[in-house]
């Protein structure tokens, strides 16, 4: 008989529980998938004058630059998140703010051809809010040896 009331309270605790658990999972059935209501208008574009530049000849050491133009032509701002050069001899600079849409911008691309000979063919990995997150921009140059003076 001491354990009557006991069992009582593990009922009534257990049936409370069940409805919980029932509860949250009608609640989890009924939450919105974010991942279907993403639109297009979410993700930037960015759209370049140009992708690749070519320096031509150029003597080693020098360090020639070029700037690429870009627009955003979405509805959203513009993030970049980073710009990365395939070797320590291609330095992208980029805009750290975000682009407003239908606005322009540079990335500034220098490259030092310092112990470097012949055809260069350099990129540049731009990561930003678009899609795809990616975007590649080239440079070529022909480096011609330095002539002794």
């Amino acid at each position: 008989m001491k354990y009557i009331p006991l069992v009582v309270v593990a009922l009534a605790l257990g049936t409370a529980a069940c409805n919980n658990a029932a509860d949250k999972i009608k609640a989890e059935d009924e939450r919105i998938d974010l991942t279907q209501t993403v639109s297009n208008e979410e993700v930037a574009e960015i759209v370049f004058t140009q992708e690749t530049h070519d320096f031509g000849d150029i003597v080693e050491g020098e360090k020639p630059e070029h700037l690429f133009s870009f627009k955003n032509t979405s509805k959203v701002p513009l993030v970049i998140t980073s710009a990365t050069g395939s070797c320590g001899c291609t330095v992208p600079e980029w805009p750290r703010n975000p682009i407003a849409p239908g606005e322009t911008g540079e990335i500034k691309v220098s490259f030092d051809s310092s112990t470097r000979s012949g055809r260069q063919d350099k990129q540049v990995t731009i990561e930003a809010n678009t899609n795809p997150r990616t975007t590649v921009i080239k440079i070529t140059s022909n480096v011609l040896p330095k002539t002794a003076s």
